[in-house]
């Protein structure tokens, strides 16, 4: 089976006045349909790591390959394309456009792609009846709260199908009863689309909603673990992990709700 992501021997070091490894022989498959959570103390890399994989970043050697293409070998161009048409974004801070109503900020990927209207409308139909937000379509930001604007980043970041789903502390801003409702939204388009999801996290909650749980510490995988049939047992190992990564494990496990 074809791998959606695979990241082999990744390197990355910042030059300047002291030369900074923030990355170290990261090595890392990801399956069609996986839900992979990314944890770590801060300044552990593991934002370097999504920045590599999104390409917003480059990497100092090693190769990112996402659905079997290097987009880090790819001109300008084809890269901002290679974006827009095989990764999705979601952001702590939703990273919504005010101006706009929800439906606008989410058709925003297949307004970008020329789709047609007729094409346009039912696919935003089928995903806001999915994420419960089929009824506010019409509002603007300031009118409906973060659950649901995260709600709508969610459905714009699916809506062109992309080979990866790329979320940074998507329950970051949100108290623990829309975080509940936006991983449980997020795990159920995972579900239903087998879209392949890949979560940076500080919060031991999220991170439960995956299926595998990788550990970057000073910039190397430490350790990964595996969700089994139970989710409170893996919450309990998540945070076992987290008290072993030692430094700034009391930040990390001081999350609300």
């Amino acid at each position: 089976m074809e791998h959606v992501l695979k990241v082999n021997q990744l390197n990355k070091i910042y030059d300047g006045k002291n030369p900074f490894q923030a990355l170290t022989n990261i090595t890392l498959d990801v399956e069609p349909g996986e839900f992979v959570g990314v944890m770590g103390p801060s300044g552990s890399g593991k934002t370097t790591f999504l920045n590599l994989i999104s390409t917003i970043d480059r990497p100092t050697s090693g190769e990112v390959i996402i659905n079997g293409q290097q987009p880090h070998q790819l001109k300008k161009e084809k890269l901002a394309k290679f974006r827009r048409r095989e990764l999705g974004f979601v952001f702590q801070d939703f990273n919504l456009l005010d101006t706009l109503t929800l439906e606008e900020n989410i058709m925003l990927p297949l307004v970008l792609e020329k789709e047609k209207p007729s094409v346009m409308e039912e696919k935003l139909s089928k995903i806001a009846k999915k994420l419960e937000i089929d009824k506010i379509l019409k509002k603007r930001t300031f009118e409906v709260s973060g659950g649901q604007m995260q709600r709508a980043a969610i459905a714009r970041a699916i809506i062109h199908n992309p080979a990866l789903l790329l979320a940074d502390e998507p329950t970051g801003n949100l108290d623990s009863k829309s975080s509940k409702a936006v991983l449980e939204a997020m795990l159920d388009i995972n579900r239903r689309e087998q879209t392949t999801m890949f979560m940076v996290t500080h919060d031991p909650l999220a991170a439960s909603y995956c299926h595998r749980v990788v550990f970057i510490k000073d910039g190397e995988l430490y350790n990964e673990i595996y969700m089994g049939d139970n989710r409170k047992v893996f919450f309990q190992q998540i945070i076992d992990v987290l008290s072993m990564l030692g430094g700034n494990a009391d930040e990390l496990l001081s999350t609300r709700g």
